[in-house]
């Protein structure tokens, strides 16, 4: 097998981190998921993902607390899944550092773009915590912007999904997937893969998104590889 990309951008959802608890840190969840994405690095692929904070923080709280502060604690709980991934990344014996869009560090990088490239051509991951650093922004978008500064060939979104549907699968047995779909087609038809500015972000810089399912993380080197997994959202 052989990549046919040289640098990606992984989006992985905080939630499939939890495993079957739904909340928390499955490390042997996590050791599975750095195994599968170690065999990328070794075929000479570039590597920076953005991970969500789902498995530790939700929303608003019902909506009774300000966005603002509610986004800021989900921006901190992408750090603590970024460095379960950077210890993960270590005991395999490849070289990960975390860079946050938030300055903190005593713990982490600060998110600089030059620097990032400089690890890319070390052979080191990079797992970009805090989001966007700015509120009111989705991790899509984080990955979004983050895969248009690296100049990342296509961003790899792992869910809970196998593709992208016309509906959604959970709710409806009707629901047909895509095996391909444009970006201009994702919008107007306002299918939830992820968010519009995300989504029209990638459309405006000519980024491939690849949607697939993490249950079985070998499906990142099939991606990488080009083996036909999940939806393919593509320019026009």
């Amino acid at each position: 097998m052989k990549p046919v990309y040289d640098r990606i951008l992984l989006k992985l959802s905080g939630e499939v981190l939890a495993g079957n608890a739904g909340h928390g840190i499955d490390f042997g969840i996590v050791m599975t998921i750095c195994s599968a994405i170690k065999k990328c690095a070794d075929m000479g692929v570039q590597i920076g993902i953005v991970v969500g904070g789902g498995n530790f923080w939700r929303g608003r709280a019902n909506g009774e607390m300000d966005r603002n502060r509610a986004d800021h604690i989900g921006m901190l709980a992408t750090v603590m899944n970024a460095l379960a991934l950077a210890d993960g990344f270590e005991k395999l014996d490849v070289p990960a550092r975390v860079q946050t869009a938030i300055e903190m560090r005593q713990i982490a990088e600060p998110f600089i773009r030059n620097r990032a490239i400089r690890h890319f051509e070390k052979d080191r991951i990079v797992i970009f915590g805090c989001g966007t650093g700015s509120p009111f922004f989705t991790t899509d978008t984080a990955a979004a912007l983050r895969a248009a500064e690296i100049g990342a060939n296509v961003i790899l979104k792992a869910t809970n999904v196998d593709g992208v549907y016309d509906k959604d699968p959970k709710q409806s047995q009707e629901a047909v997937k895509f095996d391909e779909i444009t970006q201009s087609e994702l919008l107007s038809k306002g299918l939830r893969v992820m968010d519009s500015t995300a989504a029209s972000l990638c459309r405006d810089n000519s980024i491939p998104i690849i949607v697939f399912n993490l249950k079985n993380p070998e499906n990142i080197v099939k991606a990488v590889c080009g083996e036909k997994t999940g939806t393919l959202v593509k320019q026009e």
